[in-house]
């Protein structure tokens, strides 16, 4: 039982990884694309009430998605409602670990987000320490940096 837990928590934590490191990847090279590395800069620069400001503009942009994909439940759309909440879910993610990234120190000034990011962390460490060993993580860890070397290779 406990190698069974172990194994969907190191599933749970290795998604979880490349989730994050992906969408990290895209939010910066959609600030590329999109010519905002002049906003980034005076964002990570900024002080901590407009970091704070900037990091609930994420949840501005998903919250009218997540009222469509409801609405689309609602009305019986099923799978559409589930899709458009997954992009949702994505999107949210993105936009939130590039702001979260450009404003974190400023964001660290707040008791409570810095009380939940250490707590959150913490708790990542520990469950990082337990899986560590299983055959699952080591074996993901593997083809995690393959496609990295594939990507970076196809990249140039």
């Amino acid at each position: 039982m406990k190698k069974l837990l172990l194994t969907l928590l190191a599933i749970l934590l290795i998604i979880e990884e490349w989730l994050w490191d992906f969408l990290s990847a895209c939010g910066h090279y959609l600030a590329l694309l999109l010519r905002l590395e002049s906003v980034e800069r005076w964002l990570a620069q900024t002080s901590p009430a407009m970091a704070l400001l900037a990091f609930t503009i994420p949840v501005l942009i998903v919250t009218p998605i997540n009222l469509a994909a409801l609405s689309l439940l609602l009305h019986g759309l099923l799978l559409q409602g589930i899709l458009l909440e997954v992009f949702a879910k994505l999107l949210g993610t993105l936009l939130v670990a590039r702001v979260f990234k450009l404003t974190k120190p400023q964001l660290l000034t707040f008791g409570i987000i810095a009380f939940v990011y250490h707590t959150v962390m913490g708790w990542l460490q520990w469950a990082h320490a337990k899986i560590v060993d299983t055959e699952i993580y080591r074996w993901s860890r593997q083809v995690k940096a393959q496609v990295k070397a594939k990507v970076k290779a196809w990249l140039g």
